[in-house]
């Protein structure tokens, strides 16, 4: 696993550029649209319109259901967290792509309750905070050890890629059941099966070596089962809400393994980049980390709220349903402006400012609700080990005067740092 693991292999740069990324999805957005976002919470808290189009941006829908469709955007964090609490009037099945047919192919991102309850208990247990021990000692302590050992011999460094890429990948594949050697192959299939920078029979072929390394994966742990994550869903019972118990289907693990490995190798790389910039930006910060390692913690919290990568979810409605004030007809969809919700100054004070010393109240940054990320306690523990080790390593770790100077970028629904480079001496 550590020749990959710190190889300089160029897949890294292909699948770890968050603009590219973007463009890959046709969904870049070049300027941050944070101020834009916070404006338009100032004028109204709910306003027809899908966010791109109140921001003045070409249309695109990241979900191809919501093509044709009414749209409407919430923005204030009193209106945000009734969206994401409402799941009876509000439905997360947006997410399904009618190419997919009748497979939830998303699997619980895209469920309802009680069925989304059902599914995702057969996964939960493995990644709340009481596992986190599970996580840290098994993967994520020794991948971050090996990482930055790595890094030891150098005077400068790109941690985007060199390190904020790389634990979550790793993590999530050795986590999953994987060898680590399958983690950029994977990788590379699972981003080329859903994006639209390639081309149908690309796509179509990366999928099914998506589902062949998973179906083999499976076949291999019911043989011979281990402490992974695949081999706790075969072990699971899924309880049906109408009161039946079965164990999973091989699709159903295989679905959900999907998910988590798309979410795990992402989201987690995207918020490290932001959190190491948030503090390499605000130097005093960083300092008073330093010296008190029990502010990690806050560090990143503040890290969500002030910059969440995913700031913005959707929602179909499934029955006419008002939201402060704004009726909104069934069969519209809602974008929940979560990255306007997290400065709402009703909430905190000054809510532009990265200030972790602030009272930690709740953020979106993860969603909030039924819904809310599964894998939450995991990037939060990645994050937290990635820097502390960074801390301990590099007592002058600063940002690289001589780089081009990093930039918030991606698309509109999953945002990043162009790069984060750094002096480590």
């Amino acid at each position: 696993m550590t020749d990959v693991l710190t190889a300089d292999d160029p897949l890294y740069e292909e699948l770890y550029d968050v603009r590219r990324e973007a463009v890959d999805m046709g969904n870049l957005v070049e300027q941050d649209m944070t101020s834009a976002m916070s404006a338009l919470r100032d004028r109204a808290p709910v306003q027809k319109g899908f966010l791109r189009a109140l921001l003045g941006l070409p249309a695109q829908h990241r979900h191809a259901a919501a093509a044709g469709r009414a749209g409407y955007t919430c923005f204030t964090f009193r209106a945000c967290e009734a969206a994401f609490h409402d799941h009876e009037r509000l439905s997360s099945s947006i997410v399904h792509h009618p190419n997919d047919g009748n497979v939830q192919a998303m699997g619980i991102l895209e469920m309802d309750e009680p069925q989304h309850r059902a599914v995702r208990a057969t996964m939960q247990a493995m990644f709340l905070k009481p596992r986190m021990v599970w996580w840290r000692q098994r993967w994520i302590n020794e991948i971050v050890t090996t990482l930055v050992d790595q890094l030891k011999h150098r005077d400068r460094v790109d941690l985007n890629q060199q390190l904020c890429a790389r634990v979550p990948v790793h993590t999530v594949t050795r986590a999953i059941g994987m060898d680590g050697d399958d983690s950029l192959i994977f990788r590379n299939a699972l981003v080329k099966s859903g994006v639209g920078g390639v081309s149908p029979d690309e796509r179509r072929a990366a999928a099914q070596t998506v589902e062949r390394m998973l179906y083999e994966l499976i076949a291999k742990r019911r043989a011979a089962p281990g402490d992974d994550v695949v081999s706790g869903m075969l072990k699971a019972e899924l309880k049906s809400p109408d009161g039946s118990v079965r164990p999973l289907t091989d699709q159903e693990i295989m679905i959900n393994a999907r998910l988590v490995m798309l979410a795990g190798g992402g989201t987690s790389w995207r918020q490290f980049g932001i959190a190491l910039w948030a503090l390499l930006t605000h130097r005093d910060q960083l300092e008073a980390v330093r010296a008190d390692r029990s502010l990690v913690d806050k560090a990143i919290e503040e890290s969500l709220r002030w910059i969440p990568t995913a700031p913005v979810f959707s929602r179909l409605v499934t029955q006419d349903a008002e939201l402060e004030g704004v009726l909104m007809p069934a069969g519209a969809v809602l974008d929940i402006c979560l990255g306007a919700a997290n400065r709402d100054p009703e909430r905190w004070d000054n809510p532009d400012a990265y200030d972790l010393h602030r009272p930690m109240l709740t953020q979106l940054g993860f969603g909030v609700g039924p819904h809310r990320c599964l894998g939450l306690d995991v990037a939060r523990s990645e994050i937290n080990v990635g820097l502390n080790a960074l801390l301990d390593a590099f007592p002058n770790l600063r940002l690289d005067p001589n780089a081009p100077v990093p930039y918030l970028t991606g698309g509109l629904e999953q945002r990043g740092m162009s790069a984060v480079p750094v002096l480590l001496r």
